[in-house]
């Protein structure tokens, strides 16, 4: 990934469930691990997408159904955090592990130069999951997929995961985080780690962010402030229409590309997937 992508390391419903195997002979068994990967931050115009991807031993499930675990969406901001802090306090006495990717606004732009989102999920989905699995004899992914196409979105990961050296089953469905608890910690660890680098540039730029998404009424109108100015600070994402519009409506030209200050394409802000 480009230098904007950093790597951190501290039965399934029947609709469009995909499995593939990937068998690779090894010796021993250190138990089976299932590993949950989800992202927030797909269809914002302002800051970073974050991957996490959780792996726990299998029969650590309850633990995080006791905790109360769910898709981040369905749980407060007081409840995501408190739960996120217990996840870390029993990650770090248990044999769990946990591969956070965040991919800044520069590195989306310039991945979509050549890219799409689509891919660019894929590539960090995998990196993420080759986080976790360091050691891991045997392991299931479950995939919140991020794709239209669920199965394609499994294919996509588990082909550039390549040989990991380990059994692994992939599951890639639409919604895995409201249907795996350990996809739905995954989806909690994300979104309060993204929630959290969305203050820091709120306090860095003097001004409330909001969720960044398009839709948002305090972002909307931190994007038209922050297009006011020129160049146009490195959080907004240069690829967006709503960004683009906004910054054409303040200088009567097309925002800068990030490769060499050219005028850059757009691309449509996409479904609010988080």
């Amino acid at each position: 990934m480009s230098d904007g992508c950093t790597n951190d390391t501290f039965p399934i419903s029947r609709q469009k469930a995909v499995v593939f195997m990937t068998i690779v002979s090894v010796g021993g068994n250190m138990g089976v691990h299932h590993i949950g990967v989800d992202e927030a931050g797909r269809g914002p115009s302002i800051g970073p997408l974050v991957v996490c991807a959780l792996s726990i031993p299998r029969g650590d499930r309850v633990i995080l159904t006791d905790l109360g675990v769910d898709d981040s969406k369905n749980l407060t901001k007081t409840r995501r955090e408190s739960i996120h802090s217990e996840i870390i306090a029993i990650s770090e006495s248990r044999d769990w592990e946990i591969g956070l990717i965040h991919c800044d606004a520069e590195s989306i732009d310039l991945w979509m130069e050549s890219g799409t989102l689509n891919s660019l999920e894929v590539r960090a989905f995998a990196d993420a999951i080759a986080k976790v699995t360091e050691g891991s004899l045997e392991f299931n992914l479950f995939l919140d997929a991020c794709d239209v196409d669920a199965e394609r979105f499994g294919r996509n990961v588990s082909s550039t995961l390549g040989g990991l050296g380990g059994d692994c089953r992939v599951f890639s469905k639409h919604r895995m985080d409201s249907e795996d608890v350990v996809t739905g910690a995954a989806s909690i660890i994300a979104k309060v780690n993204r929630d959290w680098a969305m203050e820091k540039l709120s306090r860095e730029l003097g001004i409330d962010l909001g969720s960044g998404y398009p839709s948002d009424p305090k972002s909307k109108i931190a994007v038209e402030d922050l297009c006011r100015g020129d160049p146009p600070p490195e959080c907004l994402r240069r690829k967006w229409k709503n960004v683009e519009r906004a910054w054409v409506a303040h200088h009567q030209k097309s925002i800068p590309s990030r490769v060499n200050g050219t005028p850059s394409g757009v691309q449509s802000a996409l479904d609010e997937w988080n």
